[in-house]
Parts: C-alpha cells; structure tokens; sequence
C-alpha cells in the first residue's frame, strides 16, 4: 500500500533541495569538528577527556532526543519541527563559535544534537509522505543520501582549510547562515502542516523517561571504553538507564496516547531497518575513527593528509547510491541491501588485509572502493525499508527509532571494536606494531558486523497491513 502524501508544495525541487540540505548540515557537522579539536584544546585550555566530549556531547543528545524529534514532528508538524530544527542547529552553532570555555562549547555541542534530534525524524517524515513509495521517494531519498555523503567529503576538507585560515571557531560558524537560511526557507518552500489532530497528548512522563534513559545509555557506551566496563559508575548509569527505558516501556503500554506505538514494531520493514541501521554504524560508520588513527600512528600523515584520504571513498559513495537508485528501479530493497553489506565486508576486510603491507594509498584503494560502493548502496535502501508499510501519521517517530538504533548501534558498535583493538595493544604506545595491529583487528571486527548485515537483509520479508484503523499498523507480522 501506498502511503497518504501530503500536498506538495508549488516548488517540489526546493522542496527537497532543504531536505537534502538538512543532511548535508547533520553529516557535515558529524565530520568538520575533528580537524578542529587539536586547535580547541590549546585555545581553551581543555583536557583531553573535556575534549572527547566536545565530541561526544553531539552524539549523546542526538540519539538520547530522536524519540522525541520524531514524536514532535507527527503531533505538532514536519515542516514546523524541521524549522525550528533548523533554528536551534544555527543558534548553538552561534554559541559554540563564541565559547570562550570548555564547558560552554560542550554545552554548545549539545544543544547541536538536540536540533540534530528535532531536524532528522522530521526531514526523513517529509520525504516519507511527500514522495509515494517506489521510484518517487527512491529518487528523493538518494538525493537526500548523496547530500550525506557530501556532507562528509566536504567536513574532512573544510575543517581543514577553515581551522588553517581562520581558527577554530569557523567549522562551528560557517554553519550559521545555512542554517538559519533553511530554517527562514522552510516557511515557503515546504507545504504547510496539515490540521492538529484533536485530542491528542505529548506524553510528558514517556517523554522523560526514553530521552534521559536514552541520553544515559548512549553516554554509557560512549565512556564506557575510558571509565572500564566493571566500574561502578558504568554499571551505576548502565542500570539506571535501562530501569528508565523498561518504565518507558510500562508507562508506553499504559498511555492512552503513547509517545511510541509498539505496534510499529510489528512492521517488518522498520523492524529490520533498526538492526541494519546499528549494523551500518557498527561497520561503515566506524571506519573514519580506525582508518583516521591507522592513517597517522601507522603511516605518520598530519592530520590534512588523513582527511584528504577520505575524500576518494566518500566520492565513491555518491557512485554507490546512484547504483542503488538504478537497481531499486528493478530490485527489491532487500536484494540491494544484501549486495550492499556483502561489498562493505569484503571491502572492510580487503583494507584491514592491506593495512600493515605499506604506508602507501594504493594497497588499500580496491578494498576501500569495494566498501565505499557498499556503504552508498546500504545506506539509501535501509532508509527506504525504514519507511515501507508506515502510515504517514507515524512516519516522524518510526524515523526517529530508526535513528535511534542507529546512533545506539554506532556507540554500541565503536565501544566492542575499541576494546577488541585494545585488546592486542595492551599498554604499548600507539603507534607500536601491537597497537596498529589492534586497529586490523577492530577493521576485521568491522566486516563481520557488516557480514550480519546480510543476514538480517535476506531475511526481510514484507507483511500486510490491517488499514481498519486511521494508523493503519500492521496487525500481524
């Protein structure tokens, strides 16, 4: 069945040129602080577990508030949500180019991962009910990919030359007027939201319960490498998060109009989508963390010369969606799903392979287009299982799940691969033969999340949905 559209608007290509632009702002953010860290730290004086969460702060509260985002965006408006997304992303990027400490800028961060929490489950649902299924919405949604994916190449060179030619502050400020220029854009190049459903609560005490239990977990696998997985604070938060989301779950189960309907969970498409998206940032997405470390402890590259190295893959994932797009056309998603995750492991484990034979580029070029064409492929139809079969009146909080799982999985995913490489390395300096032989570890750790991933594709199967009621939620699966 197709799902409902809501009318377009007169300018269909901007329309979705601010949805692109929207992923393009979230990837690019993802990306153009790590050149900047080294220059934050001596500006602001700021240790270097201070400095990890300069990072992680994003991280934290964008997959602790998704939920959230995503429920918003149903219940008071996608176009309404992705503007004031849009709004808080331009006004703590502001804050954050103006901090003048390392608490402020952290703060700053996270207040980035809020906007980034409100901005994606309500881009994703616009997309979702603007294009119905099949070749309209496959084409906008690599459309909105190739925007993440160019958002990822230009973070590793922009951070570059900005932090060079102007400081720190400008990977944080150049966001700015994008931002604020979507934001004051959406109001006429977007439709306007349909009528509020009467009737309907926010679910104060759900909400509560998933974002902190949320934020909590995430924080949880994030320091869990640093604070040791048999230490009492890890174990203290690791408990108090999950006694939160199991009361999330009762309060959920209890609610006349819960923040979640768990029904949706019985959709098969969505179901799957969460296990491949943690898949997806538990392989692809760790690879610029351990390819980036092996890149200047094994081969001794600055810090430039390893982000220009990302360059060429995230080029060759453009080339990825653009095959994905073509084959959606005349395959299923779960056929191009299993072809995608089966080049990403044997790509991962082609570069680990490669790693230790030279300091050279070449050697690793085969495995890292093989991976790269993977990654393009998976990631485009794994949001389009994501959407099949969800009612439109669902679309926000079914991508807010989605994306949940998939920054729960990147945490989850990095935190397993960290302590598999430190393994190897035990206390030898980073770039000893150990360490570095760590990292080949954790790379082919990486392939074999991948590898899962094409279990869970090929057992994708589609369900039939019971439309008696206005959510239309799958009664059976």
């Amino acid at each position: 069945m197709q799902v409902s559209s809501l009318p377009l608007s007169a300018t269909p290509r901007l329309a979705l040129a601010l949805l692109a632009t929207a992923q393009l702002i979230i990837a690019l953010d993802a990306t153009i602080i790590f050149v900047a860290l080294h220059d934050m730290g001596r500006a602001l004086q700021i240790n270097a577990q201070q400095l990890q969460w300069v990072v992680s702060a994003y991280t934290v509260a964008f997959g602790g508030c998704l939920l959230l985002g995503g429920r918003a965006a149903d219940l008071l408006g996608k176009r309404r949500f992705y503007r004031i997304g849009m709004a808080v992303f331009a006004l703590a990027s502001l804050v954050g180019g103006f901090s003048s400490s390392a608490w402020l800028l952290v703060a700053a961060r996270a207040v980035q991962g809020i906007g980034a929490a409100l901005l994606f489950p309500a881009t994703l649902a616009l997309i979702n009910t603007l294009y119905a299924e099949g070749a309209p919405r496959n084409r906008a949604l690599a459309i909105w990919s190739m925007a993440s994916a160019g958002g990822l190449a230009l973070g590793t060179l922009l951070g570059g030359v900005l932090t060079q030619q102007f400081g720190w502050a400008s990977v944080l400020l150049v966001i700015v007027p994008i931002a604020g220029a979507c934001a004051v854009l959406g109001g006429y190049w977007l439709p306007l939201d349909g009528p509020r459903a009467r009737g309907r609560s926010f679910d104060l005490a759900g909400c509560f319960t998933v974002t902190v239990g949320g934020s909590l977990l995430v924080t949880t696998l994030v320091q869990g490498p640093e604070w040791g997985w048999a230490a009492p604070i890890t174990l203290a938060c690791l408990l108090l998060s999950l006694l939160l989301l199991a009361a999330f779950v009762l309060i959920e189960r209890r609610s006349a109009d819960p923040l979640m309907h768990f029904a949706l969970l019985r959709v098969p498409g969505l179901r799957a989508a969460m296990w491949l998206t943690m898949l997806f940032m538990s392989s692809f997405g760790v690879q610029y963390y351990f390819l980036a470390l092996y890149y200047q402890d094994g081969y001794g590259w600055s810090p430039l010369q390893a982000g220009m190295a990302f360059l060429p893959p995230t080029l060759v994932c453009t080339v990825g969606i653009r095959i994905a797009e073509r084959m959606l056309a005349v395959r299923s998603p779960r056929q191009v799903l299993a072809w995608g995750l089966a080049a990403g492991a044997l790509g991962i484990a082609g570069v680990a392979f490669a790693l230790p034979h030279g300091a050279g580029y070449w050697p690793l070029l085969p495995g890292i287009v093989l991976l790269s064409l993977g990654q393009g492929m998976t990631w485009t139809a794994m949001w389009i299982v994501a959407g099949q079969g969800v009612p439109a009146a669902q679309q926000g909080v079914a991508s807010g799940m989605a994306a949940t799982a998939q920054q729960i999985g990147g945490a989850l995913g990095l935190a397993v691969l960290v302590m598999l490489a430190n393994a190897a390395r035990a206390t030898a300096p980073a770039d000893s033969a150990q360490a570095l032989q760590g990292l080949v570890h954790a790379q082919y750790g990486a392939a074999l999340f991948a590898a899962l991933g094409v279990v869970v594709a090929l057992r994708l199967r589609p369900a039939p949905l019971d439309c008696s009621s206005a959510d239309c939620l799958p009664s059976d699966a």
